[in-house]
């Protein structure tokens, strides 16, 4: 089974592993939803991370039926992209709608790098106020903060100066390790997390590459490791740091291995394994500074 940690302050015990609901394509039947999401049962997990974008809102709708008999196994958290208040307000009750649930445990400001989107979002006028208030009103529990690209823990960390965010999410993997900046970031930013227990989720465990204009061959927007060998070695890594969460793969076809390394986690590789496979599978960084895609 893998293995619980307390999800920052929220009174939750959420599996180390973390269900992306991004796995949930827009083509998705229900039937494929379910099958995918009894993989959830099967590995004990307790945490979904959707968002309202993912599948093209598919994500959430086909999630929606499924916690109905399942609602009180999990801790249900997903995103909104808006950053005014009032399409803020709307896509957290499209959400609720969509997911057939009365409240959300965790409500996310998704992505938000952006300077001029992060003024607005947290201004007067923005995301965040639509979240205070669908707080205040029952309607989500706690409310966290997402991003992408080289620039998310430090813009992480701005967000923690303005706001008591329950949660953050940023990207996180051997590669990233090695890049120096980042690395810096992200680990005062995870001191300063453990410090007002705040729960740190992570992405891109097992990303590989970008496809930079290769046949893609899975459904995720960058290339991931594929191997048993490379994706247990990977998770492995990711979870022998202590206090952080792994969101699983994108993928579907994928996510059974990731669960399967999450249940049995090794030591952590060491280096030289590790830059055997960034070697072996031609690794590179899948982010520009802005958090586009390379």
């Amino acid at each position: 089974m893998i293995a619980k940690l307390a999800f920052g302050k929220t009174g939750h015990k959420s599996t180390r592993t973390l269900f992306g609901g991004a796995a949930i394509k827009a083509a998705f039947t229900q039937e494929q939803a379910d099958k995918v999401l009894e993989l959830l049962v099967e590995y004990g997990l307790n945490h979904i991370d959707t968002a309202a974008s993912y599948g093209k809102g598919n994500s959430e709708a086909r999630i929606g039926p499924w916690m109905g008999r399942h609602r009180d196994q999990f801790f249900l958290a997903t995103k909104t992209g808006d950053r005014n208040y009032r399409e803020a307000w709307e896509s957290i009750r499209t959400s609720l709608k969509k997911l057939q649930v009365k409240y959300l445990d965790l409500i996310q400001l998704h992505n938000l790098t952006d300077q001029t989107e992060w003024e607005i979002a947290l201004g007067p006028n923005g995301a965040l106020k639509a979240c205070m208030e669908a707080r205040e009103q029952g309607l989500v529990r706690f409310i966290g903060v997402t991003g992408h690209g080289l620039i998310a823990p430090r813009m992480h960390l701005k967000s923690l100066e303005r706001f008591p965010f329950d949660s953050v999410l940023l990207p996180w993997n051997y590669l990233l390790s090695k890049n120096v900046e980042y690395a810096a970031c992200f680990f005062r930013l995870t001191a300063l997390c453990a410090e007002r227990q705040i729960a740190v989720q992570t992405i891109k465990s097992i990303a590989r590459k970008p496809w930079a204009g290769r046949e893609r061959t899975a459904t995720t927007w960058y290339e991931p490791l594929t191997e048993w060998e490379d994706i247990s070695k990977a998770v492995s890594w990711l979870l022998s740091h202590e206090g952080i969460f792994l969101n699983t793969v994108g993928d579907a076809t994928i996510l059974s291995k990731v669960l399967e390394a999450a249940s049995h986690p090794g030591p952590r590789p060491s280096d030289k394994e590790m830059e055997r496979i960034v070697a072996a599978q031609g690794m590179e960084l899948i982010f520009t500074e802005s958090g586009t895609i390379k």
